[in-house]
């Protein structure tokens, strides 16, 4: 089945976690803590095919407040694909971006208000429900600071690939740049090339530029 997310089709199937989904299709939603269903940086807003998904849980309650169940909010790592069907879903990244860029005065005002209610009101309930899993050993201090490191790893990497994708016109300054650097160490190995008679491999660069065929004797930022 195909599930929107943020416009973008991506392929998912019953059983699958919503953010699952995403990541396999490379779609943003937030994921810092891995799927732990502590930071809600995957809050979501289900924009068609609520009746898709499972319902949601104990977490889900903990941290979202009615005002935003209201509004189709959901946690992407506690959302469950139960049912073929159209799923429609924008990370919340994506809804204030569309705010900020529709200049929709009105909208970021009740979208601020909402957001202030939340946390005033789930904080605690939040903090509540982290403490009891804990203590419960359903969450590992340990274990969520291993999935918060690849949460942001997988973060980073995504966002330089949506920007590339977003911005094309800023691969041809990037590919400069690589090119440049290339040059410099090629031009250093030469340096060392004439003033030793021996050969310097450096990242990116061949032993073409020594003009000698010899082993290299030294391979900068390589196994030798």
């Amino acid at each position: 089945m195909i599930i929107s997310i943020n416009d973008k089709p991506c392929e998912g199937h019953v059983g699958e976690v919503l953010l699952k989904v995403a990541q396999l299709n490379k779609s943003h939603i937030g994921c810092i803590c891995g799927g732990n269903g502590i930071c809600q940086s995957c809050f979501v807003y289900v924009k068609e095919g609520s009746e898709c998904l499972s319902p949601p849980g104990l977490e889900e309650k903990a941290f979202i407040s009615d005002k935003l169940f209201k509004e189709g909010g959901r946690l992407a790592c506690r959302s469950v694909i139960v049912k073929e069907g159209t799923i429609k879903v924008l990370s919340r990244a994506e809804y204030l971006r569309r705010i900020v860029l529709g200049l929709k005065v009105q909208e970021f005002i009740t979208y601020a208000k909402t957001i202030g209610y939340n946390v005033t009101n789930k904080l605690p309930d939040g903090a509540g429900n982290l403490f009891n899993r804990v203590k419960a050993g359903t969450v590992s201090p340990g274990d969520s600071l291993k999935k918060i490191g690849s949460g942001l790893a997988y973060g980073s990497l995504l966002a330089s690939t949506t920007f590339m994708e977003t911005f094309p016109f800023m691969q041809y300054p990037v590919s400069i740049l690589t090119e440049g650097v290339k040059g410099v160490f090629k031009s250093a190995a030469e340096v060392v090339c004439n003033v030793t008679g021996e050969c310097l491999q450096l990242p990116g660069t061949d032993t073409s530029c020594c003009g000698i065929n010899k082993t290299p004797v030294t391979r900068i930022g390589q196994d030798i």
